[in-house]
């Protein structure tokens, strides 16, 4: 999957939240959306909050692309229970969201690097693809080498960022999950329609 190397700032203003939870808050000295007239809105069609909700929920889990989210809805969509709580967990599962959610990687793009470049163990064994699906039991770690670097030990230092009940951190640079993440227990850092957005991804898919 390709990384995303675009205007992070911007997306951040066009939501009016720090969405990737960048120290450096991008709205402190520009808190409009951007654009001319950034803080005015036309009224949005279906389609249009359809596709905003989407859009958001691409941004928080790192800018994943629009063929993955297709992906990813029609597999949870031949599962038995709500689609769009199914759909959801999925995403929640991935390894990249686990490491940021596990606090190595002070940002969804900083645990993304973590992963493609090999410094990430699952049950003891590197792993370097970032969409690959993290299961209950399964251990979490930072590999030895990698525990020096300075972004990585910022990171694990600054708890701000609450832990999901699911996961346990076992040492600093270790955590589990215990078990899968349930809907309701899946926090997002501004509030997202899923039901809206498997709405657009059934119409593109």
């Amino acid at each position: 999957m390709a990384r995303y190397t675009g205007p992070k700032n911007r997306i951040a203003r066009k939501f009016g939240v720090n969405i990737f939870g960048r120290l450096r808050n991008p709205l402190l000295h520009k808190p409009n959306p951007p654009g001319m007239h950034g803080a005015k809105r036309k009224k949005k069609s279906d389609y249009g909050l359809q596709l905003e909700e989407k859009q958001k929920l691409r941004a928080v889990y790192g800018m994943l692309t629009q063929k993955y989210l297709i992906r990813t809805y029609k597999d949870a969509g031949r599962r038995p229970g709500n689609t769009s709580h199914l759909f959801l967990e999925r995403l929640e599962c991935r390894l990249d969201n686990i490491v940021y959610r596990l606090r190595f990687g002070s940002t969804i793009f900083a645990a993304q690097q973590l992963v493609s470049h090999g410094h990430i163990l699952v049950d003891g064994k590197k792993v370097d693809r970032r969409s690959f699906i993290v299961k209950p039991g399964m251990i979490i770690s930072v590999r030895e080498k990698s525990q020096k670097m300075k972004a990585v030990q910022m990171s694990v230092e600054n708890t701000s960022q609450d832990l999901p009940e699911y996961l346990t951190l076992t040492d600093k640079f270790a955590g589990t999950m215990e078990a899968a993440p349930e809907y309701d227990q899946i926090i997002l850092p501004l509030p997202i329609n899923i039901p809206l957005v498997c709405e657009f991804l059934a119409h593109t898919a």
